[in-house]
């Protein structure tokens, strides 16, 4: 997992990709984006990124 805490994102890599990414946002019940689900081109989940961090991400993980 990385964490970016100037730009308050993480990511948590699943997996590699040798070609582009294709991204998918998640939004909340207020229509905001909280994540990005990443794709390989042959349609493998291999990152997904929080957005707002802080929040989203378990204690554990923020120390």
């Amino acid at each position: 997992m990385r964490w970016d805490k100037a730009a308050n994102a993480a990511a948590i890599e699943l997996g590699e990709s040798t070609g582009p990414r294709r991204g998918l946002p998640v939004e909340d019940d207020n229509g905001d984006v909280v994540a990005v689900l990443h794709f390989s081109p042959d349609g493998d989940l291999v990152e997904v990124q929080l957005l707002d961090a802080e929040v989203q991400m378990p204690k554990v993980f923020r120390d």
